[in-house]
């Protein structure tokens, strides 16, 4: 692997960072994580505040982050770490609106699958429709999490959306397909672990439903949605 660290993007030395990321779009999420789940965090990024920290969970060592909102974002921050910082396994958190009746606030949405409306996969020059999906061993192990915990959760596809402001209102028809919830990063992440040969899953807590009108605030969402979490940290 050349060493072309620090990146643009992150300011770490190679090595700085552990094999596993755990990373939320929102860098102060990332902040409660280190202060909620790390002994002795070590700040490693602040560039453009994309905050990241680098500790130990029940002895073993992991690195937080934040990814920014979107798929460029996330695209570029997972590449950097894939493919400059060795990193092996990212394990994305963050919120998603349910598109499922049976969804409810705090409820968790496990990314078996991503469909999108981006044209990320553009870049590898596939002839034809590339399906990005999880890590089946995370995805396994994040369920079998889940149920241990009693934590309420579903399985399956995500639609990962380009606009968070969508003129066409196409939710609808994207719900009739059966997709779970609606978030803005996961096929990236999916697609950066696969050209790189390593692993990643996508886990949300869903913070507003489309169906009821249900939302909950900012801080709601920074602070309080740690269910995702605690599943997050037990994939170490």
């Amino acid at each position: 692997m050349e060493n072309k660290t620090p990146t643009p993007h992150i300011g770490a030395k190679f090595g700085e960072i552990a094999e596993t990321v755990i990373m939320a779009g929102d860098p102060l999420r990332a902040k409660v994580m280190a202060e909620r789940f790390l002994d002795n965090p070590v700040q490693y990024n602040n560039v453009r505040g994309m905050l990241g920290f680098t500790g130990t969970y029940k002895g073993k060592r992991v690195s937080v982050q934040g990814h920014g909102m979107g798929i460029p974002s996330i695209g570029i921050y997972t590449y950097e770490l894939f493919n400059f910082y060795g990193v092996k396994t990212i394990i994305r958190v963050g919120s998603a609106g349910a598109m499922d009746p049976d969804l409810k606030i705090g409820d968790l949405v496990i990314a078996m699958g991503a469909c999108t409306n981006s044209n990320y996969a553009e870049q590898y020059r596939l002839p034809g429709t590339y399906a990005p999906i999880a890590d089946f061993g995370l995805t396994r192990k994040a369920v079998e999490t889940a149920e241990k915990l009693g934590y309420r959760y579903k399985v399956g596809n995500v639609y990962s959306s380009d606009t968070f402001y969508d003129e066409y209102s196409s939710l609808a028809d994207w719900q009739k397909m059966g997709v779970l919830a609606v978030e803005m990063e996961a096929p990236a992440l999916y697609m950066n672990a696969a050209r790189s040969g390593n692993r990643a899953l996508c886990i949300c807590t869903i913070s507003d439903s489309l169906v009821t009108g249900e939302a909950t605030s900012a801080e709601e969402r920074q602070n309080n949605f740690t269910n995702m979490m605690e599943v997050a940290f037990s994939l170490i």
